[in-house]
C-alpha cells in the first residue's frame, strides 16, 4: 500500500478513536474592579464611565441618570433600538417598570472589560439552549461596545438580531 494511503488510514483511525469534547463554558470574572485598572488615566475613566452606566442606567432603570452618561445625539447600531438619547430613555424604561438600587458590581455575568482609544467594550457570558439537545445548554459571549466622545457614550453596538 503506498505510504500516503497509509497516513492517511491511521489519521483517520486516531481522529475516529478520540473521543469528542464540549467547547470549554465560558466564566465570568471574579474580579470585575481589576477589570477597570489602567495605566492610561483617560482609559480607566473612560471604562468607569461604561461601567457606572451599566450598573446605574442599564441594569437598574435608572432613568434619571441617562443625561450624566449619554450624549443627545446618542448613535446606536442594535436594530431594536432608535438612534438618540431620548430613545434610550424609552428603551430601557420598558425594560424596568421603576428604578432598582444600583448594585456595586455588574449583576450579569461579565467576562472582562475592554478598552482602546474611544472604545469600552463590556463582554459577558451567555448561556442558550443546544440546538441539538434541548435538555443541554451551552455558553457564549455577548458583547456591548461604545465609543466615548467628551466623557459621554456617543455610540454603541452588540450583537443583537433583528427581533
Amino acid at each position: 500500500m503506498h505510504p500516503s494511503k497509509l497516513l492517511a488510514i491511521a489519521a483517520l483511525a486516531i481522529t475516529l478513536g478520540v473521543p469528542a469534547f464540549a467547547q470549554t463554558p465560558v466564566s465570568p470574572t471574579t474580579d470585575q474592579a481589576a477589570q477597570l485598572a489602567s495605566s492610561d488615566p483617560k482609559i480607566a475613566a473612560n471604562k468607569r464611565l461604561v461601567y457606572d452606566f451599566w450598573r446605574e442606567v442599564f441594569e437598574s432603570g435608572q432613568v434619571s441618570s441617562v443625561e450624566k452618561y449619554v450624549a443627545e445625539g446618542y448613535i446606536q447600531h442594535n436594530p431594536n433600538v432608535p438612534n438618540g438619547r431620548a430613545a434610550l430613555v424609552g428603551f430601557i424604561s420598558s425594560r424596568h417598570a421603576s428604578p432598582k438600587p444600583v448594585e456595586d458590581r455588574i449583576k450579569a455575568p461579565l467576562v472582562s472589560i475592554t478598552a482602546e482609544r474611544d472604545l469600552v467594550t463590556l463582554s459577558f457570558v451567555r448561556e442558550y439552549p443546544d440546538p441539538k439537545d434541548a435538555s443541554k445548554k451551552y455558553t457564549t459571549t455577548w458583547f456591548d461596545m461604545y465609543r466615548i466622545e467628551n466623557g459621554k457614550i456617543v455610540e454603541h453596538w452588540d450583537s443583537a438580531l433583528r427581533q
